[in-house]
């Protein structure tokens, strides 16, 4: 039997996906949903997990000398090395489901709603993946919410990730 040009299988679609991850629960229950999705081989996956720096009180705290300067370079150490285990344990779940996938990580400082914004729009994604924290509607107001801030503003599809089982 001859096949049709026109009715060959198309190759599947490549996704991009960027999964926002804090090391939270929240963030297990959407490593958890992409694990399930059934991604083509060629599709590439973005981990990141973004981190805020605490704002500093008084006239350049960062800057000062001695033990309170260092504060800001510790905190800032220390949170990129938690940052690089989140995302590698996070990669290596993902793989251990589909080995042909490609990913890689970033750990990055800032606002964690406008940097993954940015690092989804920028790197062209087709989708991003967060997990929901479930806040009220006065916890979002006053908290904000990174969910929400991405349905709203991000120029490609988003799925928040639900526990099913939290009420």
């Amino acid at each position: 039997m001859e096949l049709n040009p026109k009715s060959e299988i198309k190759k599947t679609k490549k996704m991009k996906i960027v999964l926002a991850i804090d090391g939270s629960d929240f963030s297990e229950v959407a490593i958890n949903e992409l694990k399930k999705m059934t991604l083509s081989s060629n599709s590439e996956i973005h981990i990141i997990n973004v981190y805020e720096l605490p704002k500093t009180t008084g006239l350049g705290l960062h800057t000062m000398g001695g033990k309170i300067g260092n504060y800001i370079e510790e905190i800032k150490s220390n949170a990129q090395k938690l940052g690089n285990k989140i995302v590698s344990e996070a990669s290596d779940k993902i793989k251990a489901e589909n080995k042909a996938l490609t990913i890689t990580t970033s750990v990055v400082s800032g606002l964690p709603k406008s940097t993954i914004n940015e690092k989804a729009e920028n790197w062209g994604a087709d989708l991003i993946v967060v997990g929901s924290q479930g806040h009220g509607a006065l916890s979002r107001l006053v908290l904000g919410s990174v969910s929400q801030y991405l349905t709203t503003n991000a120029k490609c599809s988003v799925l928040i990730a639900r526990d099913r089982n939290k009420k």
